[in-house]
């Protein structure tokens, strides 16, 4: 039987979501003593072998105490997208409740926690020398150009978008080139289909300021354990400090380093700002999400508890 072909609505998916640094990979580690599950991360970077560090990829202990699906699937070379995390993923779960353990999703990035719990867009698949084009042109033009041209064949799409934020400009100019019609119009009238899972989502919030201490510990952490000599391995392995896994929060900045383009208090204190602004960024993402339930961090552990086992009884006596 086929992912399609099973019965998606009963299957019950635990959603353990939240700002990175928040204790997401704690709190599955100790769920694990209490349900028989598995663990599908929701990880954009994740996914990447050999970016271990920079990436806060489980421990090994952490690994042994739970089996993790969706981490080290991929070199830093290869493309991965949120249509292929989608089937990975919807795959990884059916896969963990056919064993009948419970599949429990844990990580940070938004549009994959959406993609499998809602379903992706119908739009069609991103064209590589297009793209290229549109780069170039925005290069001769000067900051704007591209913005412009949306502005032209797509104004609300433009109306959300900063000139700055090429990646979402070139997608709408992609597909309206691709089908002749706005992507602001496919969002609205399709939005994101039904996944058919039935999930229970936990959003762990942390204090800002409880945050940003993890969040500059953490960095620190990394460096202690070698990042920088992570980020020097990956390069002299061949990995282009273009592609878009070595562009990554804490890569990039490793990179500046070693090229001698900042020094080294200037590269951590670089990588922690840009953290902590990527956590914000998560959390107006999941904020937009009202089928959160929202928890005071790891303190209400027990309510955890309930939650998950007042969602499990709740398919048990239908």
């Amino acid at each position: 039987m086929t992912v399609s072909q099973a019965n998606s609505e009963s299957v019950p998916l635990i959603v353990i979501l939240g700002a990175t640094a928040s204790g997401k990979t704690e709190l599955a580690v100790r769920l694990a003593g209490y349900f028989d599950l598995e663990v599908v991360s929701a990880d954009s970077r994740q996914v990447y072998r050999g970016m271990d560090i920079g990436t806060a990829k489980p421990e090994p202990f952490e690994l042994q105490a739970v089996v993790h699906h969706l981490i080290d699937i991929v070199d830093p070379h290869e493309s991965f997208s949120a249509a292929d995390f989608e089937e990975m993923g919807k795959k990884a779960v059916h896969d963990i409740h056919c064993r009948q353990k419970l599949p429990l999703l844990v990580g940070g990035t938004g549009l994959y926690i959406k993609v499998l719990t809602e379903g992706l867009l119908a739009a069609p698949s991103g064209h590589a020398e297009y793209r290229e084009k549109l780069k170039r042109l925005e290069k001769e033009g000067g900051e704007g150009t591209l913005h412009q041209a949306l502005k032209e064949v797509d104004p609300p799409l433009a109306a959300r978008l900063f000139p700055k934020d090429l990646i979402r400009i070139i997608r709408g100019l992609e597909v309206f080139a691709q089908t002749g019609k706005r992507l602001s119009d496919i969002q609205a009238e399709h939005g994101f289909r039904q996944g058919g899972f039935r999930t229970l989502k936990l959003g762990i919030r942390v204090g800002r300021e409880d945050l940003y201490r993890r969040i500059d510990r953490r960095v620190e952490n990394m460096l202690r354990k070698g990042l920088i000599e992570e980020t020097e391995g990956l390069l002299k392995k061949g990995c282009s400090p273009a592609l878009k896994a070595m562009q990554a929060i804490g890569y990039r900045e490793c990179i500046a380093f070693l090229e001698g383009g900042i020094g080294a208090n200037e590269m951590t204190e670089s990588i922690q700002r840009e953290t902590r602004h990527y956590a914000k960024r998560q959390m107006t993402w999941f904020g937009k999400d009202k089928s959160v339930t929202w928890l005071e961090s790891l303190k209400e552990f027990d309510r955890i508890l309930a939650l998950i086992e007042n969602f499990i009884l709740m398919k048990e006596m239908k």
